[in-house]
C-alpha cells in the first residue's frame, strides 16, 4: 500500500473537544503520544498552560498542541513538515475552530534558524529514531526562542542518553511508559548569567 493510500487514523483528546476526533494519515514513524503520558505531562503543566504562548515542534497528530490549546492556552505553533499531516491537521484546526492554533508546513530545524517570538512551553518529540531531539534543543536556547523560565517537554526512546542538553534547563521531571522516555524541563533565565 502506498504512503498515501495508508488508512486515516483517529485520536480522542479531553477538555474543550471533549470526544471529537483527530483524523491523521497512518505515516510509519507517526506515534501519537500515549493517552497516559499525555495526561501525566498535562497534569505536569496544568498551572503553567493557562495563557502560555506554546510550541509543537513536531506535530505529528497534533495531540499535544490540540491539547495545550483546550486547556487555556493563548497561543499554539505547531509546526509539521508532512504536507499531508498538515493537511488533516488543518481541517481539523478548520473543523474545530481551533483560531488559536497556527500550523505550518516546515522543518523544524529550518524554523528554528529564525527568530521572532519567545514561547512559554515547547513540546519536542522528533521521529525517535532521528537525531534532531538534541539538536532542536541547542537551537531553542541559541536563538532566543524560550521564555526565561520556559517549559521544555522532551520526548524519545528510552535508549535516548540526552547527554548534550543546555546547562541552564532543568529537569523537574521525568518518566518512563514502556518504550518513552519523557521529560519535563525549566529554563533557568540565560545562560550567561
Amino acid at each position: 500500500m502506498s504512503e498515501d493510500a495508508r488508512p486515516v487514523t483517529h485520536y480522542r483528546w479531553q477538555l474543550a473537544w471533549r470526544g471529537r476526533k483527530l483524523n491523521f494519515p497512518d505515516r510509519e514513524g507517526l506515534r501519537p503520544t500515549p493517552d497516559r503520558v499525555r495526561e501525566t505531562l498535562f497534569n505536569w503543566l496544568q498551572q503553567d498552560i493557562a495563557g502560555c504562548h506554546c510550541l509543537d515542534l513536531f506535530a505529528g497528530s497534533g495531540a499535544l498542541g490540540f491539547e495545550a490549546a483546550s486547556r487555556g492556552a493563548k497561543s499554539v505553533v505547531m509546526l509539521e513538515r508532512d504536507a499531508a499531516i498538515a493537511t488533516e491537521l488543518e481541517a481539523s484546526i478548520n473543523r474545530l475552530q481551533a483560531d488559536k492554533i497556527q500550523l505550518s508546513c516546515v522543518d523544524a530545524v529550518e524554523y528554528l534558524q529564525t527568530n521572532n517570538q519567545q514561547f512559554d512551553v515547547v513540546f519536542v518529540d522528533p521521529p525517535y529514531q532521528s537525531d534532531l531531539l538534541v539538536a532542536c534543543c541547542a537551537l531553542l536556547e541559541q536563538k532566543h526562542w524560550l521564555a526565561n523560565h520556559a517549559k521544555i517537554y522532551l520526548e524519545c526512546d528510552v535508549h535516548n542518553e540526552l547527554a548534550a542538553l543546555p546547562e541552564n534547563w532543568l529537569c523537574q521531571k521525568s518518566k518512563k511508559a514502556g518504550q518513552v522516555a519523557y521529560r519535563l524541563y525549566t529554563r533557568d533565565g540565560d545562560p550567561e548569567s
